[in-house]
């Protein structure tokens, strides 16, 4: 379990002295001096494209920065993306590699075992068996196995390879090496995704009871309030460390910029002022008078004012005016299956005009196949999906290639363009803009896309068609959290008719107003918001 580390203890610490970052003529951040303290939980928090994964890399000497240094504690968990290096490994080994010292001391061990025994080879034996000592490596095993059993993992895969086991529980096995060995400081870069709710719930008890430091990036509002107390924000061509989290570093933020830009306003009025009377006595025979006013004219130089890189895009969905009928799905003894897995068997419900359902259940539960049997994009084995009168449907995949081919050459207005018949081209460049592609970004080639751009290119695409009935399958994927919270605003306020799937718990609340829960061995459909039925679940 996460273990105690003294704040005052410096080896503890990571510390950031005089670091900048440029690509090209651009400046992600410069001079940043920071300290990450043992017991503080930090939020790494700032736009796409802000820097935040490059801070998270040159922390662990993976980029070099264009200067300054990084000091950081001998032990730090880091959650890596590269599961092909780890395909032919079982499991639980992935896991106990999170402690390199072990590991290596395991692997030593275990090779000097199957040759003969000499006095030299006796005496390493002896050395090796202290440094597993030393880091817990005979309970390494069961730790793993704890792990791997708050993330979901089911007893049978733990001595398996990780190619045999599927993407998203592989992301988990990273994740659980992370957390492996009780390092004194955590670097975890979107630590949420593919985790279900469940796990994400385990995750927050577990970063709850750990009293590191940690340094962590999430496009999870609800996730990133849950487990920081403090906000490192990268803005302003810097980083500023902000009390409390998310929530109230947003707060703090827009209240000292709203501060300093009063105070810019009050001294250039009063500049102004002082710079009249100058301009009124300064051939006369005041002097003494005008020079005092040009010293406090001095004074009152505005302080000047770094542009926000922060940019929120501005989504709104109008269906047409022409309303579907009450009944937008008819479902009657629906079943699909894949090879011999069941996936959905004899589910029948109905939604009504007007309805936010919100699709929940862990991964592998049937969430993406139902969404894409009622999107008319996967045919099912039994049972019938009946469309109501007059629906318009607006599908966006968890996948983005199944709907938009990222190798196109074609430009993004062009694509866009293509999506709707008789529409205007400046309807087309007020939808990109508003998504922020503004001037040349909108001919961006689709296959220079990031995928946050494709995200909000495809959500320009349910603007622009004016769909009354909206499927989303995970639309916060790849979208920051100023992007997330402008999409849950819009489906808020969306007249039509809206069935998603998401993790995001600040969306699903928001946005949803009925839930369709895929439970352990049934379908638990509720008629309230995703705080009602937590406080009833955890009952």
């Amino acid at each position: 379990m996460p273990g105690n580390f003294l704040k005052e203890d410096v080896t503890f610490m990571i510390t950031l002295s005089s670091v900048s970052k440029k690509i090209g003529a651009r400046t992600l951040f410069d001079g940043v001096s920071v300290t990450f303290s043992p017991g503080n939980h930090y939020g790494l928090t700032g736009p796409n494209g802000a820097g935040k994964s490059t801070l998270l890399k040159i922390v662990m000497g993976l980029e070099e920065p264009t200067s300054g240094t990084v000091t950081l504690p001998s032990k730090v968990g880091y959650l890596k993306q590269n599961i092909e290096d780890f395909k032919d490994q079982r499991l639980v080994d992935v896991v106990i590699m999170g402690n390199p010292r072990l590991w290596k001391a395991l692997e030593e061990r275990d090779a000097l075992y199957e040759v003969e025994m000499t006095d030299e080879v006796g005496i390493r034996l002896g050395e090796l068996e202290e440094i597993v000592g030393e880091e817990d490596g005979y309970t390494a095993e069961s730790d793993a196995e704890v792990l791997l059993s708050g993330m979901g993992i089911q007893e049978e895969f733990y001595l398996k390879k990780m190619h045999s086991i599927p993407t998203d529980q592989q992301f988990k096995v990273m994740l659980c090496q992370a957390l492996f060995g009780n390092p004194p400081a955590l670097i975890l870069d979107e630590p949420t995704n593919h985790l279900d709710l469940e796990s994400i719930g385990w995750l927050e008890s577990f970063l709850h009871s750990y009293n590191g430091v940690l340094v962590v990036v999430s496009h999870d509002r609800h996730f990133l309030n849950a487990v920081t107390t403090h906000t490192a924000d990268i803005d302003y061509e810097t980083l500023i460390i902000y009390p409390g989290n998310y929530d109230q570093m947003l707060v703090t933020k827009t209240a000292a910029r709203e501060r300093t830009e009063e105070e810019n306003k009050s001294k250039e009025k009063k500049a102004a002022q002082l710079k009249e009377f100058v301009a009124k006595f300064g051939a006369g025979t005041r002097a003494s008078q005008v020079q005092s006013r040009i010293r406090e004219i001095d004074r009152l130089q505005p302080q000047d004012l770094k542009k926000s890189n922060i940019q929120r895009p501005y989504i709104r969905f109008y269906p047409p005016e022409k309303a579907p009928g009450q009944i937008i799905f008819k479902i009657e003894n629906l079943s699909k299956g894949y090879d011999a897995k069941q996936v959905i068997k004899d589910l029948s419900f109905e939604v009504q005009r007007g309805d936010k359902i919100a699709v929940l259940g862990n991964n592998g539960k049937g969430k993406t196949t139902l969404l894409k049997l009622l999107a008319d994009v996967l045919v099912q084995d039994a049972g019938k999906v009946e469309v109501g009168h007059q629906v318009q449907i607006g599908y966006m995949p968890q996948n983005h290639s199944e709907w938009i081919d990222k190798k196109s050459t074609k430009e993004a207005f062009e694509w866009l363009k293509e999506q709707r018949a008789g529409i205007y081209d400046q309807d087309i460049r007020s939808i990109l803009g508003k998504m922020l592609f503004g001037g040349d970004d909108a001919f961006k080639s689709i296959s220079k896309l990031s995928g946050g751009e494709t995200a909000r290119l495809l959500i320009g695409r349910l603007m622009l068609c004016n769909f009354n009935v909206l499927i989303l399958d995970e639309p916060n994927n790849h979208l920051d959290l100023e992007a997330v919270s402008a999409l849950a605003w819009a489906l808020e306020d969306f007249k039509g008719t809206v069935v998603l799937a998401s993790h995001d718990r600040d969306l699903v609340q928001r946005s949803a107003n009925k839930l369709i829960v895929f439970e352990e061995d049934s379908v638990r459909f509720f008629d309230g918001k995703l705080d009602e039925y937590m406080s009833i679940h955890k009952k």
